[in-house]
C-alpha cells in the first residue's frame, strides 16, 4: 500500500477563489435557519475546518493553476457558469475541462438546450446536478430530470450527481441513494458518478455499483482521512475501476489538507493509478498525457 508519487492527477470537482460569497445564493434562498443565511459566508462552515479563506482574487486562475502545479494535479474539471471558468478554459485548455451545470431541471426545455450549447460551445466532458440545492427540489429519480439525463446519454457525457445527506440545511430526500436504482434501470446508457459520500447509505452505494457496471463514486467534498471504509474496502476488492478522485478546492478545503491526509489512505498499489486519474480520463475521455 501507499501513494505512488504524485504527478498527472485528475481532479473532478476543482474551481476558484471568489470574492464574497454571492456564489452560495442559490442554497441561501430556501435555507430557513438563521445561520445559514445570515452568519456562515459558507453555508457548510459547520462540517468543514480550515476552509481556504483569503486567497487573492486578482488573477484567480493562476491562483488554481499554481495550487494544482504543487500537488500534481494535470488537468481539472470546471464549471462554464461563470466568466473566471471561461478564461481558464480558453487559455488553459491542457489544464481544464469543462463540465456543465443542471442547476435549473424544473426547467426541462431550457436544460437541455443550455447542455447542448453548452457542448458546442465549451466541449463539455459531463454534466453535474446538485439534486437538493434546486428550487424547487427536483429529486435524483424525478422525471424532471429525465430529459438531462437522456441528453447526457445523446451527447455521450457522464452526469455527477450530489448523493446522500447535503451538507447545506436543505432537506435531503431529493438525494436518497436507493433512488439511483431507478435511473441506472432506465438509463442503462447512462454513465452515473456519485458526489460528495452517499452518507449515510454507503454500503447501499456499493450494492449499486456492483449491479450497476455504469455507476461510479467519486470523493469530492471528504477529506480523505474520512473517505468510508465501505468506500476503500470496495476499491480494495471489486471496485478499483468505479472510485474516482474529486477535491473541493477551494469551496471547502485546501489541497494541502487533501494531499496531506492522502498518503495515509490505505488503497493497495493498484488502485492508485485508476482512482487518481485512469478512471476519471476513461469516463471523461481524456487522452493519456
Amino acid at each position: 500500500m501507499g501513494m505512488p508519487s504524485r504527478a498527472g492527477i485528475v481532479d473532478t470537482m476543482i474551481g476558484f477563489p471568489q470574492e464574497g460569497s454571492g456564489q452560495y445564493d442559490f442554497i441561501r434562498r430556501q435555507t430557513k435557519d438563521r445561520s445559514s443565511r445570515e452568519e456562515m459566508e459558507f453555508p457548510v462552515e459547520y462540517i468543514f475546518k480550515d476552509v481556504p479563506k483569503g486567497l487573492p482574487t486578482s488573477d484567480p486562475v493562476s491562483v488554481t493553476l499554481h495550487e494544482m502545479d504543487r500537488f500534481g494535479i494535470e488537468i481539472g474539471m470546471i464549471g462554464v457558469g461563470d466568466e473566471t471558468s471561461r478564461t481558464a478554459l480558453k487559455q488553459h485548455p491542457d489544464r481544464f475541462v469543462a463540465c456543465g451545470n443542471i442547476d435549473d431541471p424544473n426547467d426541462v426545455g431550457g436544460t437541455v438546450r443550455r447542455l447542448r450549447r453548452e457542448f458546442e460551445e465549451f466541449g463539455i466532458k459531463a454534466a453535474s446536478v446538485f439534486p437538493a440545492g434546486t428550487f424547487p427540489q427536483v429529486a435524483i429519480d424525478d422525471p424532471k430530470m429525465y430529459p438531462a439525463y437522456q441528453t447526457c446519454v445523446d451527447l455521450d457525457i457522464p452526469v455527477f450527481c450530489c448523493a446522500g445527506v447535503p451538507g447545506p440545511r436543505l432537506k435531503f430526500a431529493p438525494q436518497e441513494v436507493a433512488r439511483i436504482d431507478v435511473v441506472m434501470y432506465d438509463f442503462p446508457e447512462l454513465v452515473f458518478v456519485t458526489r460528495h459520500g452517499c452518507e449515510p447509505w454507503e454500503k447501499l452505494a456499493v450494492k449499486l455499483m456492483l449491479k450497476w457496471p455504469n455507476l461510479y463514486y467519486s470523493t469530492s467534498a471528504f477529506a480523505p482521512r474520512y473517505y468510508p471504509r465501505e468506500i476503500i474496502d470496495y476499491a480494495n476488492t471489486r471496485g478499483a475501476h468505479k472510485i474516482i478522485y474529486g477535491g473541493y478546492f477551494p469551496m471547502g478545503l485546501s489541497l494541502e489538507r487533501i494531499f496531506s491526509d492522502m498518503p495515509h489512505v490505505p488503497f493497495k498499489v493498484e488502485v492508485w493509478p485508476g482512482f487518481l486519474a485512469g478512471n476519471a480520463r476513461r469516463i471523461l475521455k481524456i487522452s493519456a498525457s
